[in-house]
């Protein structure tokens, strides 16, 4: 039982079929979120975008959660005013999911990701 409970801390537990993604909705379609330690997903879940949400679990641990969602918040607000944008290219530019989105290919990334990567994620992103 510790084990299962440390592993779920440190990687995540995902649930899958939830309504909380289309709830959250808002300004583009969330296929899956991860409120620490949960990943959660709409329908069911695939691994590349678990490895995502993965990478958002590293992050979140790392700022000791809640300033990760300050931060997450602060970057997308600032990238709205900054792009004029509506809502996914604000997204897109977040540091934290550029990060997450060029290493979900990657298998092995969490294996070997340098302290505080997403700080090196800041560039224009058109997606």
């Amino acid at each position: 039982m510790k084990t299962k409970i440390l592993n779920t801390l440190k990687y995540g537990h995902v649930v899958t079929n939830s309504r909380i993604p289309k709830l959250l909705s808002w300004v583009i379609t969330i296929k899956a979120i991860t409120i620490y330690p949960f990943i959660i997903f709409r329908d069911e879940a695939d691994e590349e975008t678990i490895r995502h949400e993965k990478i958002h679990i590293a992050q979140q641990k790392e700022l000791f959660v809640l300033p990760f969602y300050i931060l997450y918040f602060g970057y997308w607000l600032i990238n709205k005013l900054k792009y004029k944008d509506s809502g996914s290219e604000a997204y897109y530019n977040i540091p934290f999911e550029q990060e997450a989105y060029k290493n979900s290919g990657n298998e092995f990334y969490l294996l070997a990701r340098p302290k505080q990567a997403w700080k090196h994620y800041n560039v224009l992103r058109n997606h």
